[in-house]
């Protein structure tokens, strides 16, 4: 029988928690400990009520009708009105904004409409990355293009480092912004050359930007500023990605919204027309609920930013750690083989934690994730407190 998949398919590599589960599937921690996971990034805060209470006033008859792909007219304009306040840029919230249903299904879908299959086309990524970039090229047709991020250059490509020639194969540009799993934050002269550089060779700026309200002091720019300070106040060849997910910690509703060029948008619609994606008309209240509201997001940042300075003066007793500038995450420096020390971490105090090679890919010979491990901060402020106590404790007894 011929294989009727999708050729992309056959090269998909397991998720890192797939990896993760395999790596930890024998492992024992003792009964007498409860078991914490740092891992998955996934919000544990309270959830904002003025959503749940938008979502529970709208529930009922948020089901007896068909929402619409492009979402109302007051979601939009939430969307929109929101980007207004936190990055003082003007977007029409008409023809340059479209609803989705969570980032993560997005950003995906954005290399099936902008890729052409077959035409050699590559799709840029900083390595380490979001696994989601990956896929959605190859199963776009395109090939990864995985740049190698290093602590010199602040988890950042090194754009002055990139021959012009791989500029020139290339459709896209995924980059995320703070970094996952860094926590580092692009500045707005980094944003506004990787904008020239789309410009001068014809590809698609696609910034990840869920973690932007999560900082410690400074408040991160956007993609759109950078590209409204080149004079585009069209955004041309910028798509940012905006999530309730971290903002809002609100996970489960699945919604956020991408925002910039008119003409990649439409064309982003007319292929979400198809692919059927539409956001509940409940959720749709939740969410211009919460994009309304700023206080529960001032609130959310701050509990973070105190979980910080309570863990990273225990960690720091062992390794050279910096307050990342945003995220939820710590890219902990553990060295050696960061596999094995996750595993008998895991084994002996009952802490999860991803391996920094699971989130990257080797290039060159070189896995830029090995040595490091990601924590992340969202377990309750005593949990999290626990459990980089246990990590601590852990690297005491290894002698570190």
């Amino acid at each position: 029988m011929t294989d009727a998949s999708n050729p992309g398919m056959a090269a998909l590599a397991p998720y890192p928690f797939e990896k993760l589960d395999a790596l930890l599937r024998d492992n024992t921690p003792p009964k007498s400990i409860t078991p914490i996971p740092l891992s998955i990034g996934e919000p544990r805060h309270t959830p904002p009520e003025v959503a749940l209470a938008a979502y529970r006033d709208a529930l009922v008859d948020g089901v007896s009708r068909y929402p619409t792909i492009r979402g109302s007219d007051e979601l939009r304009s939430a969307c929109a009105d929101w980007l207004a306040r936190r990055f003082d840029v003007t977007v029409d919230p008409t023809r340059m904004v479209q609803p989705v249903t969570g980032t993560r299904e997005a950003l995906f879908a954005a290399a099936q409409v902008f890729c052409h299959a077959g035409a050699g086309q590559t799709v840029l990524m900083p390595n380490p990355f979001y696994q989601i970039y990956e896929g959605a090229a190859l199963l776009a047709g395109a090939a990864p293009d995985y740049l190698n991020v290093t602590a010199g250059h602040n988890f950042l490509p090194n754009l002055h480092a990139i021959a012009p020639e791989r500029f020139d194969r290339a459709r896209l540009f995924y980059l995320c912004n703070p970094v996952n799993p860094c926590g580092t934050v692009a500045d707005l002269d980094y944003l506004k050359h990787l904008v020239e550089l789309a410009q001068r060779h014809d590809f698609i700026v696609l910034t990840d930007e869920c973690y932007i309200e999560l900082y410690r002091d400074t408040p991160p720019v956007s993609m759109l500023n950078a590209a409204a300070a080149l004079g585009s106040d069209a955004f041309e060849r910028v798509l940012v990605f905006h999530s309730l997910s971290k903002r809002s910690n609100l996970p489960g509703m699945r919604s956020g919204f991408v925002a910039g060029d008119t003409a990649l948008i439409s064309d982003y619609g007319r292929y979400r027309t198809y692919h059927g994606c539409s956001m509940s008309l409940a959720v749709q209240a939740a969410s211009i609920a919460a994009w309304n509201d700023d206080a529960h997001v001032a609130d959310n940042r701050a509990q973070y930013n105190d979980k910080y300075a309570q863990a990273l003066p225990v960690l720091a007793t062992h390794w050279a750690v910096d307050t990342p500038a945003a995220t939820f995450y710590v890219w902990l420096p553990v060295g050696g083989d960061e596999t094995e020390w996750a595993r008998q971490l895991h084994a002996s105090a009952g802490v999860t934690v991803v391996p920094g090679r699971y989130l990257a890919r080797t290039v060159d010979g070189r896995n830029p994730g090995e040595g490091y491990v990601r924590l992340s901060l969202v377990a309750t402020p005593e949990q999290t407190l626990e459990a980089v106590q246990r990590v601590a404790d852990f690297e005491s007894s290894q002698g570190g």
